[in-house]
């Protein structure tokens, strides 16, 4: 099958971590003989900040991790040649970054082409800015990939799009696999961005006090920290790393014995059983985690086995500390976290769930299993 998709970049995951996800799924419908074409602007932000703050040379990097990723750019002040790039396209898939003028044009083309057209919405719009999500032309669309049951909902009530799929972000468990038996060069780690005040308070609860007053060697990795931020972290006694590429995440949780997620607030308050890209991927590496609160309402883990939940920054404190001295505890986290991702979360098994909804649009059977396809046919 030929699959075209836009988004906002495959190239950089700086504050942007719908790259993650991105980048595993189509490892995975690579390896099951589909021909992907990404496409993402010349001039994307995140790109922009990347190469600006740490050169070409991340770029020769990425292809070293990624050597069967090779995403195609686009100049968005200029009218596309549809017919080159969607002209023998089986499925065009829009991530909801894009602009809502390309979303509308390439709509327009699905009838002279004769795809099939998937939305997929990663992001919390539906619920925090419903004005931004009514610029978005859905009428050309089949249906609509979502990251959680509540933005499905959303999309079914609002009648966005007729049919709409839940489809959890996931790990590439062979790329985010365990290597817990290296030598550690601290005890806790934390990946993420500030996050734009959307978790101010809860960082400062559930990250940086337990951390100061239990005296522990931390090191927190992400961008867009005000000097404030790093004052707080600094007095802490966290190492503050900057910017780290998603695909050395593996190595440095290797290096570290606990982690911990803290949700933005918009997901815990308005977007319940959401648990975004980070806790998969930590899970899949096999790092023992403690999440601040968060309702997993689509049962998509086990909360006190595959990890554990503070209550509040006390807590943390109480539960870093039991991870930390119990060789027994952290192992039993480390290796039901995985176990979870493995069985559940793999991209993998998001592909799968693809496959399906590909039979719900018609697909054909040779198109959809390409190699199996080859195999009868030899």
């Amino acid at each position: 099958m030929k699959i075209v998709m836009f988004y906002h970049s495959l190239y950089s995951d700086w504050n942007h971590g719908n790259a993650h996800f991105l980048r595993g799924i189509v490892k995975e419908l690579q390896k099951r003989g589909h021909e992907v074409d990404v496409y993402e602007p010349e001039g994307g932000w995140s790109l922009q900040n990347l190469l600006k703050d740490h050169g070409a040379e991340r770029l020769d990097e990425f292809r070293q991790y990624y050597p069967s990723l090779n995403p195609q750019f686009y100049n968005p002040e200029k009218k596309l040649n549809y017919k080159n790039i969607l002209g023998d396209a089986d499925l065009v898939i829009l991530h909801e970054w894009n602009e809502p003028n390309l979303i509308s044009e390439i709509g327009e083309q699905k009838d002279k082409f004769g795809f099939k057209l998937l939305f997929h919405d990663t992001h919390h719009r539906a619920v925090s800015a419903e004005k931004e999500m009514k610029k978005f032309d859905f009428s050309h669309f089949d249906g609509a990939l979502v990251f959680g049951e509540v933005i499905r909902k959303i999309y079914q009530d609002k009648k966005w799009v007729e049919k709409v799929w839940t489809w959890h972000e996931a790990a590439d468990a062979d790329f985010f696999s365990p290597n817990r038996d290296e030598e550690k060069e601290g005890d806790l780690v934390w990946i993420g961005n500030w996050g734009d005040g959307e978790r101010t308070e809860e960082l400062m609860e559930f990250l940086i006090r337990p951390v100061k007053e239990l005296g522990i060697k931390a090191k927190v990795y992400g961008v867009r920290y005000p000097e404030k931020a790093k004052k707080a972290l600094a007095d802490a006694g966290i190492e503050y790393g900057g910017w780290l590429p998603n695909y050395k995440v593996p190595e440095v949780f290797a290096k570290y014995k606990v982690t911990v997620h803290v949700p933005r607030r918009p997901y815990v308050e308005m977007l319940p059983g959401i648990p975004t890209i980070r806790p998969f991927e930590a899970l899949s590496c096999g790092i023992p985690l403690i999440c601040s609160p968060w309702n997993d309402a689509e049962n998509l883990f086990t909360p006190g086995k595959d990890y554990l939940i503070a209550k509040d920054g006390n807590d943390m404190g109480y539960k870093l500390a039991e991870v930390l001295k119990s060789a027994q505890l952290a192992q039993s986290l480390s290796e039901n976290g995985r176990k979870t991702i493995l069985a559940k979360h793999t991209c993998a098994h998001r592909v799968n769930a693809l496959e399906d909804i590909f039979k719900e649009l018609g697909l054909s059977k040779d198109k959809i299993f390409p190699i199996q396809n080859k195999i009868q046919q030899a």
